[in-house]
């Protein structure tokens, strides 16, 4: 049956079998090497003029999900979007979260550390900018970037002022303790916390790299600090693979989102964020008794006038 004519309820298990291989909930077993960046779920090149009209489907059920959620107000909703550059982060964003509302929505962009950020923990620039029950929050790079930039480039953790004898080799293992320890919290807490690797090939970051700097619309996106960290390549790929397993649980699962094809990355978002929304059994408010008076009332002043 085509996506269209599905029901909602159909629609939000579609999505959940969709996702589902993207989806890691314990990290034990988990390798990076296992997902492929270039992975289409076997839809290929030809499928993607419908891959196109099925993502503004699930635009617009995101878009009447996302309605419900703000008008319960009840559940607020994390999501976290890493990604080495190029990957396809703010296209990513841009395109799944186009149909809903702003009143429900806000993104947050994490650069480096200004110099307040570095005189408080390293969470504290992130915790101020949770949000609030009834929204959506978008995390572009996220405190994540603790166990990932930072580790790569460990000189960093002396510009955070920490104490000396807190820097230890531990310190790690620590930081993924504490991030767990934290969205433990915010779960419990009614935020509901997903997770994106968007997962891009060296190859493939080196073609957008490139195209960048040959269409003159785009130059401001690339800077040679780009290009040398691509000199770390294997660093980050490892990185990512220990934060993965490290943090991965059911509750704050990550998405290891294959890359190379934008399209089917949108596919992929759009559908593990309906498949979060849809289990939460979202729902209009019911209005009691006296309300409905007072909305009787109402009407037959404005039909006397």
């Amino acid at each position: 049956m085509d996506f269209a004519e599905l029901s909602l309820k159909k629609r939000i298990k579609r999505c959940r079998d969709f996702s589902a291989p993207y989806r890691v909930v314990d990290g034990d077993s988990f390798k990076l090497s296992d997902i492929d960046p270039a992975d289409t779920a076997k839809l290929e090149s030809e499928d993607k003029p419908k891959a196109k009209e099925v993502l503004q489907l699930g635009v617009e059920t995101l878009a009447a999900l996302q309605d419900q959620l703000y008008a319960q107000d009840r559940w607020s909703v994390l999501l976290i979007f890493q990604a080495m550059d190029a990957a396809g982060k703010d296209g990513t964003i841009k395109h799944v979260m186009s149909g809903v509302n702003p009143q429900g929505c806000q993104v947050y962009s994490f650069k480096g550390p200004s110099a307040e950020d570095l005189d408080h923990d390293y969470m504290w620039r992130c915790i101020k900018c949770l949000p609030e029950r009834g929204r959506i929050g978008i995390f572009n790079r996220s405190y994540y970037e603790e166990v990932l930039v930072v580790k790569v480039h460990e000189d960093m953790l002396a510009r955070q002022k920490l104490p000396p004898q807190l820097v230890r080799k531990s310190i790690w293992d620590e930081r993924y303790q504490d991030i767990r320890n934290i969205e433990r919290y915010l779960v419990r807490n009614g935020t509901v916390v997903l997770k994106f690797f968007l997962h891009v090939s060296a190859e493939e970051q080196k073609k957008r790299f490139l195209a960048r700097l040959d269409d003159p619309s785009k130059n401001w996106k690339f800077s040679m600090a780009d290009a040398r960290e691509r000199g770390f390549w294997k660093d980050y790929q490892k990185a990512y693979e220990q934060m993965i397993r490290a943090t991965a649980t059911k509750r704050a699962p990550w998405y290891v989102v294959p890359a190379d094809n934008k399209w089917f990355t949108r596919l992929v978002v759009a559908a593990a964020i309906i498949d979060a929304l849809g289990a939460l059994e979202l729902a209009y408010p019911e209005v009691d008794a006296a309300t409905m008076a007072e909305l009787e009332a109402a009407r037959a002043v404005l039909e006397q006038g």
